[in-house]
């Protein structure tokens, strides 16, 4: 037989849970009024895996003991009310199968008996004569039929009695869950709880469900895993089937009169949280199954499982019925507050639990108390020299801020014009010339004060802003055309004058010649000449054609640093003379004109180290002159943007085209086919301008590195 040893914490834990629950299954009382007597333990193996756990009593028991479980580490525990432990011993070993050990322990009239295993096993109970049989369900068999899961939330009472369902109603949880209520006539309904294949089946025992409330609702469209609730009556009970959808587990409990059900989703990867469900608690996981319990021992149940320090007002009172799977335990305690109406407060590392109006109250008389001692508190001067704040943008601060033990508000516009805050318990003033605030208040003021001086009086962080304008020029020009061109000998006219003529240095008539269509530039031609033998006449054709492009570019860099929530400005240029016309005495002035680069930067610091940025940008260049006057071509961009630390951002572009085309030629000859290329040019042109302008923040830390 394997041995197995009890953690002491475990043992301590139990003892103590033991020790603090007086009151749970009241109704399990035997029928004789004797003490009832745990007296053997036995375990046996059962078919399809299973392990049965005989329990031998003295006297047979009358209900079904309360139980509850706790995953880490897996236990299955049974409080049996007016019970002694017969045994002689309190653990007894097994090793059989999952189950290890079993503890038996005994405080006053009451004994718990805890099922240690090896891993969380899903069970069931049912009392046969004088011994109760817990059978351990074990694994189902590959290829057989969905496994079901039988819990028993709460034992009908025995007798004739019948009950009733009065609402059945459904709503959607905060976190997505599916809650089916169920209204009961009384509190003693027997319920039974089965998880069957993927359905949730819960039955009512000896309960009559009336005909208004036999019906399917189809809640599709509340967005929950619960896709249908159906409703209807079976022989002498009534039946409520779930039908969820997904990965889902559900938790139950009753309050007087009202049963419900949560069945919420969750993730099948074990890595991830479900947000829906864990998202505010992260407790360690148990399951509890009550019935009729004091609300105070469900929250010592709660308090012994945790280790918690809990006070537990005189004033809460009642009990509850319920049943939780696998729950964090600080949902089960929310839902055992809520439930009775409750409230928990925190104090240090101990839990004050008490009805709402109670605790609501109680902090009202501390606060009530905190104000009058506040008030009858001496105050006393403290100096505060300031580093990198202004005193008077802290006067400000701590002038506008609330004390809450003095009722201070604020000061008024009269104080504010004397510089300085006069209230009951509270003065305020400052000397600029050293830069020091001097304060008379309470000694808790004065804490108060100081931490937030603290927090303002800071250096300023430091933003480096580099801003790069990027001015691109392509510009191409294409020339094409042919001349042609006739040299002879002059023609006189009857009175000597030569027609078309001119004269040379020595007084001989030059020779008459015509071109067409006129003078022609380029980078490349072809001439070609004909003349006669003495060379008197020529004719001269000549082609050219020419291809210009090219590429320029323009780069302007301006950087600045300034502090944070600070405006700076850049500026580089010229200033352009120009003459002003002046008075008859004075005579003409001179004036300029700015054409600058300039930068204008706010930078504000995000708190997760980003940079908001109201830029505005400009470049201003000379234009034409007009009358003496030259002009300004401006470019401006003015944005607000966000951007990384370090990164960069384009905030602006600007793109302008210039094409031209332009021809000459002889009329009707320059629109000859091909031939009319003689006659006539051909010029286009094609300029690209295009600015952009980049930006990047960059915050500075321990060093001022410009590079």
């Amino acid at each position: 037989m394997r041995q197995f040893i009890t953690p002491v914490r475990s043992i301590l834990r139990i003892v103590i849970v033991a020790l603090s629950i007086w009151a749970v299954g009241a109704h399990a009382e035997t029928a004789g009024g004797d003490a009832n007597s745990i007296l053997s333990l036995a375990a046996s193996p059962a078919a399809e895996g299973k392990l049965v756990l005989k329990v031998g009593l003295k006297h047979a028991l009358a209900n079904q003991p309360a139980a509850f479980t706790i995953n880490t580490p897996p236990r299955i525990a049974f409080d049996f009310p007016n019970t002694e432990n017969g045994l002689g011993k309190s653990t007894q070993e097994f090793g059989e199968g999952d189950l290890r050990t079993v503890n038996v322990v005994q405080a006053g009239g009451r004994t718990r008996l805890v099922v240690n295993l090896s891993q969380m096993l899903s069970y069931d109970t049912q009392i046969d004569g004088n011994n109760l049989l817990i059978t351990l369900q074990g694994k189902a068999a590959t290829g057989s039929a969905e496994p079901v899961t039988t819990a028993r939330f709460a034992e009908a009472k025995p007798g004739t009695q019948t009950h009733s369902l009065r609402d059945v109603d459904f709503r959607r949880g905060k976190n997505g869950e599916g809650r089916v209520q169920i209204d009961l006539s009384d509190a003693n309904v027997g319920i039974d709880i089965k998880q069957q294949g993927k359905t949730l089946v819960v039955d009512f025992a000896k309960t009559n469900l009336p005909r208004n409330l036999q019906r399917k609702l189809d809640v599709v469209d509340f967005g929950t895993p619960v896709q249908l609730v159906d409703a209807f009556a079976q022989g002498e009970n009534a039946r409520l089937v779930i039908e969820p959808k997904g990965a889902w587990e559900y938790a139950a409990y009753q309050t007087d009169n009202k049963f419900i059900i949560e069945v919420k989703p969750v993730v099948e990867d074990s890595n991830k949280l479900a947000k829906a469900s864990h998202a505010a608690y992260a407790g360690e996981k148990l399951s509890l199954n009550f019935q009729n319990i004091s609300t105070r021992e469900a929250l010592n149940v709660i308090a012994d499982f945790t280790n918690l320090n809990m006070v537990i007002s005189d004033t809460v009172s009642g009990s509850l019925t319920l049943r939780l799977k696998e729950v964090p335990w600080d949902q089960a305690l929310q839902i055992i507050l809520d439930t009775r109406g409750l409230l928990q407060q925190k104090e240090g590392n101990v839990i004050m639990v008490a009805p709402r109006d109670e605790i609501a109250a109680r902090q009202k008389d501390a606060l009530t108390t905190q104000r009058v001692i506040s008030q009858l508190e001496p105050v006393q001067t403290e100096s505060f020299p300031l580093s990198y704040a202004k005193v008077g943008d802290v006067k400000t601060v701590l002038a506008g801020y609330h004390n809450p033990s003095t009722g201070n508000t604020g000061e008024s516009a009269a104080d504010s014009a004397k510089g300085a805050t006069t209230n009951k318990n509270e003065e305020i003033a400052f000397d600029t010339r050293t830069n020091t605030l001097y304060i008379t208040a309470t000694l808790s003021r004065l804490a108060q004060v100081r931490e937030i001086i603290k927090k303002l009086d800071v250096p300023v962080r430091q933003v480096l802003i580099e801003a790069r304008f990027v001015e691109a020029t392509k510009s191409f020009n294409r020339t094409l055309g042919g001349r042609l061109g006739w040299q002879g000998p002059a023609v006189v006219a009857g009175g000597g004058a030569a027609l078309g003529t001119g004269y040379n240095v020595n007084g001989q008539i030059n020779s008459a010649n015509v071109n067409l269509p006129g003078s022609v530039s380029g980078t490349g031609g072809m001439s070609l000449s004909l003349f006669d033998s003495l060379a008197t006449k020529t004719l001269t054709m000549e082609l050219t054609a020419s291809e210009l492009d090219g590429t320029t570019k323009s780069i302007a860099s301006p950087r600045v640093m300034t502090g944070d929530s600070m405006a700076a400005t850049i500026k580089s240029g010229v200033q352009i003379p120009y003459a002003v016309a002046g008075s008859a005495s004075s005579g003409p002035s001179i004036a300029f004109k700015d054409a600058t680069l300039s930068l204008t930067v706010t930078p504000k610091i995000t708190p997760d180290d980003k940079v908001t940025m109201v830029l505005a940008v400009s470049q201003d260049t000379v234009g034409n002159i007009y009358g003496g006057v030259p002009s300004i071509n401006t470019k401006n961009v003015n944005t607000t943007v966000v951007v990384d630390n370090g990164g960069t951002v384009v905030i602006g572009g600007v793109f302008t085209q210039d094409a031209t085309e332009s021809e000459s030629k002889v009329p009707l000859l320059g629109d000859l086919w091909v031939i009319g290329w003689l006659f006539k040019n051909n010029n286009k042109t094609d300029a690209k301008k295009e600015l952009l302008i980049f930006i990047t923040p960059k915050i500075l830390k321990d060093s001022l590195n410009l590079n």
